[in-house]
């Protein structure tokens, strides 16, 4: 289907009766029967929903109307977009555009996926498991090659996080939420810098570079697969300083040397920070939950010279991925983690597990459910 510009869309069903309205070209609300509400982000709400001649599930996201003047915000209208053209087995797939009676009601159709891997990751927090590498690699490959195929089609996500994963019934993963995405043109394209989750953000953007392109969202993977691995997000930032105080204490404080450019950046006139060694992954991670193939790959993530970060394309192809055991089937990811929790895990030194630290405060997260916005770590959200 071709893309839709919402503000037309709103535009037509103002006009007065007795002209033609978007109403002949797009099908109503009224075909859809509305279970609940799943979730709620910064330019829409989530219900799941039942497509009432078919009978299949469906999520519909209800944009939200800005204001009377501007209509629908530029982020659904990419969203709409961006959605309505992609096709990936890995990507969520956006079905139709649906109007409500009034002008300021708008609803993407989309497909309905029932498990979120954070959600799935919290619950298994709880009962003191972790995945195993042939849970983690599963989940990594089809992440990339959802990212590859973004990034081909130059498009960034600009919001990668767990809870932004879904997993269907069959274990397909399914990367949501692309309200922040937008196209871009050239490697070292100027946009807007106030983009991501803090925990996920890439020290460019912390650092208030002026150009960033595909690389943020590689940075954002390897956070991702960090999360995975140790079953909580790597770094836990309480602004942009700390942030970036807790990257640099892992990764040692940058310098000229394995970023050029970096003394140039905005931000690093304006701060002094401290000098920290490298080396501080291996210390978060411990060797029984990540080989030295796959710290190797997560610090080809976690590179500071976006030029030299690892693309999608060439993670696909890293040794990690063939080291035994090698990535279960999806079509087994669900139920082997929940018939083989015990054995899965035996092999394990829980106690090394523990002492790295697991997340026992309140969670973060206030997500449940379908992901939409940028909601999910409303304190940790760099906003436009």
């Amino acid at each position: 289907m071709d893309s839709v510009n919402i503000f037309n869309i709103s535009t037509i069903q103002e006009e007065k009766p007795g002209t033609e309205v978007a109403h002949t070209s797009f099908r109503s609300i009224e075909e859809f029967h509305i279970l609940n509400r799943v979730d709620e982000g910064s330019y829409g709400v989530v219900y799941k929903a039942v497509n009432k001649k078919t009978g299949d599930d469906v999520a519909l996201k209800h944009f939200k109307r800005i204001n009377e003047r501007t209509g629908f915000s530029i982020a659904a209208q990419r969203e709409l977009d961006l959605l309505m053209e992609m096709g990936h087995v890995n990507i969520v797939t956006g079905h139709e555009i649906v109007v409500g009676s009034r002008s300021d009601e708008l609803f993407l159709v989309m497909e309905y996926v029932p498990h979120g891997v954070y959600n799935l990751m919290v619950t298994m927090r709880n009962y003191r498991l972790m995945f195993g590498p042939e849970h983690v690699k599963c989940l990594m490959l089809q992440l990339l090659s959802a990212v590859q195929y973004l990034h081909d089609s130059f498009i960034l996500h600009r919001d990668l996080k767990t809870n932004n994963i879904l997993l269907t019934e069959d274990g397909v993963l399914k990367v949501v939420d692309f309200g922040m995405a937008r196209e871009f043109e050239s490697p070292h394209q100027q946009l807007s810098p106030g983009v991501g989750t803090l925990w996920y953000c890439a020290p460019e953007l912390l650092l208030h570079s002026k150009t960033y392109s595909s690389p943020i969202d590689m940075w954002s993977v390897g956070c991702i697969f960090a999360e995975l691995v140790n079953m909580q997000p790597l770094f836990r930032g309480t602004s942009q300083l700390n942030q970036l105080k807790l990257i640099f204490q892992q990764l040692g404080t940058p310098s000229e040397n394995v970023w050029p450019g970096y003394s140039a950046l905005p931000l690093t006139s304006e701060v002094i920070f401290d000098q920290h060694p490298p080396g501080g992954l291996r210390k978060e991670i411990k060797p029984s939950l990540l080989s030295d193939s796959g710290l190797s790959l997560l610090e080809q993530f976690l590179t500071y010279d976006p030029s030299r970060r690892i693309t999608a394309t060439e993670a696909l192809l890293h040794p990690y991925f063939d080291e035994q055991p090698v990535a279960i089937e999806p079509a087994m990811f669900l139920s082997s983690l929940e018939l083989e929790y015990v054995d899965m895990y035996s092999n394990y030194d829980m106690d090394d597990v523990y002492s790295s630290g697991f997340e026992t405060e309140e969670d973060h997260s206030s997500y449940s459910g379908y992901p939409v916005g940028s909601s999910e770590y409303d304190d940790n959200v760099i906003k436009t």
